[in-house]
């Protein structure tokens, strides 16, 4: 049995039929693997994990998921749509997407129970999930009245709670405080040695080297410029600073001028 889980060729989309958003993506994910997808606001990350989770479809080319094409007709078939669904999760970035019920508890609850799962079974995997992420405290709260990164914990619990084979993440860390982004690299880590496949998008090199063995950096053209080990691409600083992922600052000490990089967010000191 192939270990590929997508297959992406030569996708082309546009919003609205003339907003350019992903052009010629060329991609293959295996089953098991940590990848991260990194490009400047703009490129098409969001783009890319919305077909992969089949919330859009490309007006050229092909998404391959588990050795089926990945069509919008098919998504009517409502067995297939609920296999598919059971097996991918995505995390969106704004979790306001993904919070709709008047509690905690019920939001989690949601996507298992839709699913089939016996009462005992779900209140088990509430409990567990809770546990994972340090919400136990939130169960009973309304999700609107939480913070972002309390609202992203959960959203990761409504995902994980249905337990799908792979995860994707849209800027998962944006915005958080230091210990909220701690708890969700430590998840992506746990998933992943736990046999899930990891997808996540985002613009943060701070966290590349936990989250992700192999990187593709999206450039301005809406397609995949550079690929490889998160090593090899987090010390390619030309490439980096041409898709306006770093950039040079200069300031003055002492009456010299001194010039080095800095990271997106990064303090200047």
């Amino acid at each position: 049995m192939s270990d590929i889980i997508f297959e992406v060729k030569d996708v082309h989309y546009s919003y609205l039929g003339k907003f350019p958003a992903l052009s010629g993506v060329n991609m293959t994910i295996r089953s098991g693997e940590k990848i991260a997808v990194i490009g400047a606001n703009g490129t098409g990350k969001s783009t890319l994990l919305q077909l992969l989770d089949g919330l859009i479809f490309p007006d050229r080319g092909r998404v391959t998921a588990f050795g089926e094409r990945l069509l919008e007709h098919s998504q009517d078939n409502e067995k297939a749509a609920h296999r598919f669904r059971q097996r991918v999760g995505l995390v969106f970035q704004n979790a306001d997407i993904q919070l709709f019920c008047p509690s905690v508890l019920e939001d989690i609850a949601f996507g298992p129970l839709q699913f089939g799962v016996a009462e005992d079974e779900v209140n088990r995997r509430i409990l567990e999930v809770a546990e994972v992420l340090d919400i136990q405290h939130l169960l009973d709260r309304v999700p609107h009245q939480l913070s972002i990164g309390e609202k992203r914990r959960v959203a990761i619990a409504s995902v994980l709670a249905i337990d799908p084979d792979v995860y994707l993440f849209d800027e998962p860390t944006a915005g958080l405080d230091p210990l909220t982004v701690r708890h969700i690299i430590d998840f992506i880590v746990n998933a992943n040695q736990r046999g899930k496949t990891i997808i996540t998008a985002t613009h943060d090199l701070h966290i590349i080297g936990e989250i992700a063995d192999t990187v593709y950096v999206f450039g301005w053209n809406k397609s995949i410029v550079s690929g490889g080990s998160s090593e090899s691409v987090l010390n390619d600083r030309s490439l980096l600073e041409t898709n306006n992922l770093i950039h040079m600052h200069r300031h003055h000490h002492d009456g010299r001028e001194h010039v080095h990089p800095h990271l997106p967010l990064e303090p200047h000191d």
